[in-house]
């Protein structure tokens, strides 16, 4: 039975976002979340409107637009739409340039802009975006709304930039009264989560009622309504000026608000698991409510973090909470906004203070030090603190891309001396920004000497190419001897044969790990013939495995090693030197326990070695799976076939043993040539032989132990498996 996912209330932490779930949703999760939501966002709202020099009624009406709209219509359920600090200098300017009413036409048109980068699918660019920039934004956005909160919550107001905020914390005359009711609202947000079962109820709720109730009778700043709310609307107007000037406003309000809104999105999918964002619903949702904002004389609207990560940790669960948040707001401001004033300003700056806090992930630091993107991180956070949002995560993307510009292209170089040469080992990408220090170490080596350049490269651009070939000529020319092993793919080959490096390929697996000695041990660029100190291939080999297989598996060997063989499967196969067994299943060592030999035969006049092997498999080991594998062209079963074996001979007496499968071949009915016919039925009567022993048939009869089939074509690289009942194949 599936058990319910806990939902955490810390902004950061993960909680659980589904589907809706009824009315019973709603009420418990959605409504408490909208209510705690609202708190925040009407002072946010009226904060932001003030800095812009927008009437404050124009940051209440985004706020209600972007909770209902947005909210009704979003590709990001959990997200949050409003007024946003990101937009502040740019709303800020336009208003300046062209007036209130015009900036509201403004924000209209940029709405429809919006519409038209969601149809056109653009917001899946959102995707492309490093996780360390996106919780590097969360970071900076979360300390430079804790820094500016603080100084409402030592009795001052906050100011637009976080440098002038930490001025404030050294200059402003505190108040007692506002620090004592900001502290007493941290010190609950901190507590409320370690009372048993205080889920029920949000943390930021309960702070801000015991903050209002205990600063009842304290002189405190408190939330400061417009006496009309309704008075202060102003519809848009056509702006007045050029129109290049007009269309870069429009452009620019578009750009800014799709893109922190894309960051948002992006980001909040990280604080919940439940389903993610549709980006491009999200972008067209957007645009509706800045069309519908800037037509009612609202600021533009934007997704906002501060609000969205409040809505995850509150524990909403779908989108009503943002709809009912929207609706809560037009509800108080409208007939209850003497209710909204008997909250205290620093009960408020308490909450963002402690939810700005926990954006600051110290595990998530961690974690991206361990995997080395802790820099495109620390240059978001410090540059969305210092210079703002839009700026902070462009500087972000601009470090990650050149994080990522230099592993791509990095490669180590290894130069290392043998006994008859130097071997060079390289590994990565090679591209001309990286081939400086590889030549570099090329020139160390001394002259006269055989080289060998052993190539485990995914990419190779013309000028690394010509770099390392003229390195090659020249030391040819003063008497070396240069050898070029490439070991994945042949991009040194290409570029000799003048094919273009197009695209990078993923590092496969080794070659020589699966391919003849004569592929990789003669497919070389030599230019003088090598010595043939080392002429057998399998010494080749092995000498080729201690060099470079063994130092990658030994760990893995020696744990097989300390604890013992607990292979799985007995797979019992032809000596044929094509078939190789753990090629063809993908397995490895300690996984397959194999009998080999002519023809893939279980005798039934009691072989021993057969016969200890399937006892040694099923009594010792206890395998689940014996598996039988004949295969195409086998010479075995041409062997019977043709009867061309002499008589007398061992091969002749072992060969007798298909006998039994020679008449089931003559029973049968195939389109398959005699020869394949034949290996098809012979692995069928293998499976019959089997049942023959008694270890075999008990662990059959006790369900311990099945019987398999299998039939390799070789010059098609198919498995199939064998259907012992008709004698037939079956893809696997």
């Amino acid at each position: 039975m599936n058990r319910p996912r806990p939902n955490k209330s810390h902004a950061g932490e993960h909680t659980t976002a589904g589907p809706p779930g009824g009315l019973a949703t709603v009420l418990r999760h959605d409504l408490p979340a909208s209510a705690v939501v609202f708190l925040i966002a009407v002072p946010l709202s009226l904060g932001i409107a003030a800095a812009t020099g927008a009437p404050l009624m124009a940051g209440l009406i985004s706020a209600v637009v972007g909770g209902i709209v947005a909210g009704a219509l979003s590709g990001a359920p959990l997200q949050v739409s409003g007024p946003a600090a990101g937009m502040v200098v740019i709303t800020a300017g336009i208003i300046a340039e062209y007036g209130w009413a015009a900036t509201a036409a403004i924000t209209l048109a940029a709405g429809g802009v919006q519409i038209l980068f969601g149809l056109s699918k653009l917001g899946r660019l959102a995707l492309s975006l490093s996780p360390a920039v996106v919780h590097g934004m969360l970071a900076g956005i979360g300390v430079s709304i804790a820094i500016g909160q603080l100084t409402v919550v030592l009795g001052g107001t906050a100011a637009t930039s976080v440098f002038d905020n930490l001025a404030k914390l050294f200059t402003t005359d505190v108040r007692w009264t506002a620090l004592l009711v900001g502290a007493l609202t941290v010190l609950v947000l901190v507590l409320w989560p370690k009372v048993p079962r205080a889920s029920v109820v949000p943390a930021p709720l309960v702070a801000v009622l015991a903050a209002t109730v205990v600063g009842s009778g304290m002189d405190v700043t408190r939330v400061d309504l417009p006496d009309d709310p309704l008075g202060q609307v102003v519809l848009p107007q056509m702006p007045s000026g050029s129109f290049a000037g007009i269309v870069f406003a429009v452009l620019t309000v578009a750009v800014v608000a799709s893109v922190e809104s894309m960051l948002s999105a992006v980001a909040v999918d990280k604080l919940h698991d439940g389903p993610r964002a549709d980006f491009d619903r999200e972008l067209v949702a957007q645009g509706t409510a800045n069309a519908v904002a800037g037509a009612l004389g609202g600021l533009p609207v934007t997704g906002v973090i501060v609000r969205s990560s409040t809505n995850v940790a509150a524990g909403a669960r779908t989108r009503a909470s943002t709809v009912l948040h929207g609706l809560w707001i037009a509800v108080f401001v409208l007939a209850l906004g003497w209710v909204l004033e008997l909250i205290p300003m620093a009960a408020l700056a308490g909450v963002l203070v402690v939810m700005g806090a926990r954006l600051v992930s110290v595990r998530r630091m961690r974690a991206l030090w361990r995997h080395g993107e802790f820099s495109a991180y620390a240059v978001t956070v410090l540059g969305v603190v210092a210079l703002g949002l839009v700026e902070g995560v462009l500087l972000g993307v601009t470090a990650a891309a050149l994080r990522s510009l230099h592993r791509l292209t990095r490669s180590s170089v290894r130069i290392e001396q043998e006994p008859d040469g130097w071997r060079v080992v390289i590994r990565g990408s090679l591209v001309f920004l990286g081939v400086g220090r590889l030549v570099r170490g090329l020139r160390t080596i001394p002259l006269g000497q055989r080289v060998v350049l052993e190539l485990h490269i995914d990419f190779l651009d013309h000028g690394a190419y010509e770099a390392i070939d003229d390195w090659r000529v020249g030391y040819e020319r003063l008497g070396g001897h240069v050898e070029v092993d490439e070991v994945h793919d042949t991009w040194f080959s290409k570029a000799r044969k003048g094919i273009p490096a197009l695209r990078k390929t993923p590092l496969s697996p080794l070659p020589r790990w699966f391919a003849p000695w004569s592929h990789w041990q003669r497919h070389r660029h030599v230019t003088v013939p090598r010595p043939r100190a080392d002429a057998d291939p399998m010494i080749r080999g092995m000498r080729e495995f201690e060099r470079t297989t063994a130092p990658l598996v030994r760990p893995f060997l020696a744990e097989l090693g300390a604890r013992g063989q607990r292979p799985r499967q007995l797979f019992i196969t032809c000596a044929d030197s094509r078939v190789v067994p753990n090629l063809i299943t993908t397995s490895g060592p300690g996984d397959l326990f194999c009998v080999r030999n002519i023809g893939n035969l279980v005798p039934l006049d009691g072989d021993d070695s057969v016969g200890a092997a399937i006892e040694y498999a099923v009594e010792v080991l206890a395998v689940e799976t014996i598996a039988v594998c004949g295969h195409s062209d086998c010479g075995a079963m041409k062997a019977v076939v043709h009867g061309s074996t002499r008589p007398g001979t061992q091969l002749h007496g072992w060969l007798k043993a298909v006998e039994p499968s020679l008449i089931r071949f003559h029973a049968g009915e195939s389109d398959l040539p005699p020869v394949e016919r034949l290996s098809v039925a012979n692995v069928a009567q293998q499976l019959d032989n089997l049942m023959a022993y008694p270890s075999v048939r008990e662990a059959v009869a006790t369900r311990s132990l099945r019987l398999v089939g299998m039939y390799f074509d070789i010059s098609a690289a198919r498995v199939y498996l064998v259907d012992p009942e008709r004698d037939g194949l079956v893809r696997c």
